[in-house]
C-alpha cells in the first residue's frame, strides 16, 4: 500500500538551527533515501519552493481567480513529501519516524495513505 509522507516546516524552526544541525538534516534525508531505496519501499520525493513562490487557483464566483501566496495563512507550509510503497501503516510511520525532521521541535511529518494514484505512462 502506498502512503504519502508529507514534510510540513515552520520557518521560524529552520531558522533556529546551525549550520552542523543542517548538514545533519540533509545527510539524514540521504541516508533516508538510500535505506528506502534498498528495502524496495521508495517510490519518488519531491521537495518544493518556499511558499511565498506560488499561486493559488480559487473561484471568486464568476470564475477561476490566480492570486500570490499560500492557499491558507499558517506558520507552517508543507516542504515537500516522500512517496513510499510499504506493507502496512505500521511500516509508514516506522519509516516517517527514520526521517530526520521527525525529531527537529517545529517540524512535522503527516503519514497519510494514497487512496488513488494515476502514474502516468507507469
Amino acid at each position: 500500500m502506498k502512503y504519502l509522507i508529507l514534510m510540513h516546516v515552520d520557518p521560524a524552526a529552520l531558522e533556529q538551527l546551525s549550520e552542523e544541525q543542517q548538514r545533519q538534516i540533509q545527510e539524514g534525508h540521504g541516508a533516508f533515501m538510500a535505506a528506502a531505496k534498498e528495502s524496495g519501499e521508495f517510490v519518488a520525493t519531491q521537495a518544493l519552493a518556499d511558499p511565498s513562490r506560488s499561486k493559488v487557483v480559487r473561484s471568486s464566483g464568476s470564475g477561476p481567480e490566480v492570486t500570490d501566496g499560500p492557499f491558507a495563512e499558517s506558520k507552517e507550509f508543507m516542504g515537500g513529501f516522500y512517496l513510499v510503497d510499504v506493507e502496512d501503516e505500521a511500516r509508514a510511520l516506522e519509516l516517517a519516524k527514520q526521517i530526520p525532521d521527525a525529531a527537529i521541535p517545529g517540524l512535522a511529518l503527516e503519514v497519510r495513505p494514497v487512496m488513488f494514484a494515476d502514474l502516468g505512462d507507469e
